[in-house]
């Protein structure tokens, strides 16, 4: 090949790569101008414009400049449950009999302490056992403490120690438990219904809402005030309910005579439930409006309400 043929073919390879350059600028410029064009029309218009362009064009759209992380959390486990279980195995375990599924599962979940040596015979059998509460001394290390019922009405509770991996995915008790006192009763602020219902359209009405829903005797709907939605206890648990005194908050629950539309009085109603097994002492408390010269309910609570105002 000549020297001149050798030029004019060096020359010609950048311009030809120049204009095939310039020519696919000028395609993403008129497609990036498309896009932007078609945003505006709508999304319609925006999916085809997108299935027409060139793939990095619609790559560049579509997927964001950086990828999303995505991420996910394990909560961290509460060892009461744990405990709990470990107390009911260790309190059936026997030291005579370290073979038994009880002895194995107490020994699996605590491997470095000792097991109970129950007199024979003198190990009453459990009731229930209960975890209370648990306590977080310090990172990775708990104290539960666990209640047990036995059979015969006895009730001790114990602390136990419990140690979680770092993830608390994982527990060990880490020393054999201690008997502890039980929580002290605590103190309990005077009861707002002081008021006394006498018999009459209150009393009545509360007793006929009752009746309907613990027995099924007619529909609770008639008793609601407006707006209300309460269904029935069902199936229902009672055959026949009594009640024997009804106190109110409010001293116009006192009143011989019906207060205006709108007034909301809050009671609580003591009941005796009857069903084939006996007779079950209930209480409930109730918020009732009047309207139409008739007590209807308005909600039907539960707690006690607090000194001065409905919750």
């Amino acid at each position: 090949m000549s020297v001149g043929k050798q030029a004019s073919g060096s020359a010609a390879a950048p311009m030809a790569a120049g204009v095939r350059l310039e020519a696919m600028r000028r395609r993403v410029r008129l497609s990036r101008f498309a896009v932007w064009t078609v945003i505006a029309a709508g999304p319609v218009a925006l999916a085809v414009t997108l299935a027409s362009t060139p793939t990095t064009v619609a790559a560049a759209v579509a997927a964001p400049t950086t990828p999303t992380a995505l991420r996910t959390a394990t909560a961290a486990a509460e060892p009461a449950g744990y405990a709990q279980l470990f107390v009911g195995a260790w309190l059936r375990s026997n030291a005579d009999d370290a073979t038994s599924a009880q002895a194995r599962l107490a020994q699996s979940m605590a491997p470095d302490i000792d097991l109970p040596d129950p007199a024979p015979g003198a190990q009453s059998k459990l009731a229930s056992v209960t975890a209370m509460r648990s306590a977080q001394l310090r990172a990775g290390t708990w104290s539960v403490t666990v209640v047990a019922q036995s059979a015969d009405g006895a009730v001790r509770y114990y602390a136990v120690p419990v140690t979680a991996n770092r993830s608390s995915t994982e527990f060990v008790v880490t020393g054999t438990p201690a008997v502890v006192a039980g929580p002290v009763r605590a103190s309990v602020a005077a009861s707002p219904y002081r008021v006394t219902v006498p018999d009459g359209d209150l009393s009545s009405a509360v007793g006929e809402f009752l009746g309907a829903y613990l027995t099924g005797s007619g529909e609770v709907s008639r008793y609601l005030a407006p707006g209300v939605a309460l269904a029935a206890v069902s199936p229902a648990p009672y055959t026949a309910v009594v009640v024997e005194q009804v106190v109110a908050v409010e001293q116009a629950a006192a009143s011989e005579q019906m207060p205006d539309d709108g007034t909301r009085i809050r009671i609580a109603a003591r009941v005796k439930a009857q069903d084939a097994a006996g007779r079950w002492p209930l209480t409930y408390e109730l918020v009732m409006r009047t309207r139409s010269d008739r007590w209807e309910v308005a909600a039907l609570e539960s707690g006690t309400v607090r000194e001065g105002g409905a919750r």
